[in-house]
């Protein structure tokens, strides 16, 4: 079968992982962030998979792999993996357009940088025209202080171009959430409050199993 070459091939290099019935795609290890709680400060991978990569996969790789699955059997496609998806935001484009071709939801999560990430792009105009589906954000802060402590962001004002990012998203018509991380030194509550005033839906997510047994050890 054409999967298991393109496996073969990839072996080192995990381009794609099934999960939760989805398909989630591993662009780039690379992030404009370092989240004290990131799963990549504490694992390889997620579900069993290593996702670290030696190289990142080219469009070429991406779409070989992409060709040899049944993609009528996930209910979504999914740009996320170990890193920031909008660091390769050509790539995120081509291949949505690719799968909405093929009658394929998509959707992107992300840590919202991408203006900062893409200042001469109209990123959400973009994401738009290639058909994205949904977006996901993670806020994981409820202030730009608490944000700038817990996620380290490599650009100045990426607080700010969090919350630009997910109203001008929705504005757009795309289906937006903000997401957080549940851990003692966010303030959840506060942060439902700010994705309100953004018009965005919220969702908590919980800390991974590597994370919390390091963190909760240090403590």
């Amino acid at each position: 079968m054409v999967i298991r070459n393109v496996r073969i091939l990839i072996r080192m290099n995990i381009i794609y992982y099934e999960a939760h019935n989805n398909l989630y795609l591993n662009l780039t290890n690379r992030c404009s962030a370092d989240c004290v709680f990131c799963i990549r400060n504490f694992a390889d991978g997620v579900y069993g998979y290593d996702l670290r990569l030696s190289k990142e996969p080219t469009m070429e790789e991406i779409l070989e792999a992409l060709e040899g699955l049944d993609l009528s059997n996930y209910r979504e496609v999914v740009f996320t993996g170990l890193g920031e998806p909008t660091l390769r935001f050509d790539v995120v484009l081509a291949v949505t357009r690719w799968l909405k071709s093929r009658d394929v939801r998509v959707r992107l999560d992300t840590n919202g940088h991408a203006a900062l990430i893409n200042p001469e792009l109209d990123v959400v105009s973009e994401l738009k025209k290639a058909g994205i589906d949904s977006i996901s954000v993670s806020l994981n802060a409820e202030s730009e202080e608490k944000y700038n402590k817990l996620c380290r962001p490599a650009r100045k004002n990426a607080y700010r171009a969090i919350l630009d990012f997910v109203k001008k998203a929705g504005e757009a018509g795309i289906p937006t959430r903000v997401t957080v991380v549940k851990i003692p030194e966010i303030d959840m509550e506060k942060c439902r409050k700010v994705s309100e005033e953004l018009g965005s839906e919220f969702h908590i997510r919980t800390l991974s199993e590597a994370a919390s047994k390091e963190i909760e050890g240090n403590n």
